[in-house]
């Protein structure tokens, strides 16, 4: 199930031309993911500290398409996929508005996270509310 969030393009999130710097894609697409998480009704922190586990980027691919700049407001859409008993992938793509009633795709790309213990890093099984969620 797809989940969208919106966001603008502030002065520190671009270089010197006022364009966003590529880094800061991930960012947005990190901030994305914890809203999905909030959206399912949990946080980072209350994982981690009433759970005991957290996750992990282990891997991540983007492909930038056009450029955001100062102002912009963007959308940071993600398709959560479970895969295997410990990881999740996500497919992310950040849109603007073309004011035409269309979107225009700025960035695209995959992040993978794995569920692992909070103090050892080892791997555990993603939770049920992330799987049902899926309908896996």
């Amino acid at each position: 199930m797809e989940f969208s969030w919106r966001s603008r393009v502030y002065w520190e999130d671009t270089d010197g031309g006022g364009v966003v710097y590529y880094a800061n894609y991930l960012k947005f697409m990190e901030r994305a993911r914890t809203e999905w998480l909030r959206a399912l009704g949990h946080s980072q922190q209350e994982l981690a500290e009433q759970f005991g586990f957290v996750f992990a980027v282990v891997e991540v691919q983007v492909n930038y398409r056009r450029p955001a700049r100062l102002d912009d407001e963007i959308v940071i859409s993600c398709v959560p996929v479970p895969e295997g008993r410990a990881s999740i992938r996500f497919r992310q793509v950040i849109t603007r508005s073309d004011g035409a009633g269309g979107d225009t795709t700025l960035a695209e790309g995959e992040v993978r996270v794995a569920c692992v213990d909070a103090k050892s890093f080892r791997p555990r099984p993603l939770p049920d509310f992330v799987k049902v969620s899926h309908g896996k």
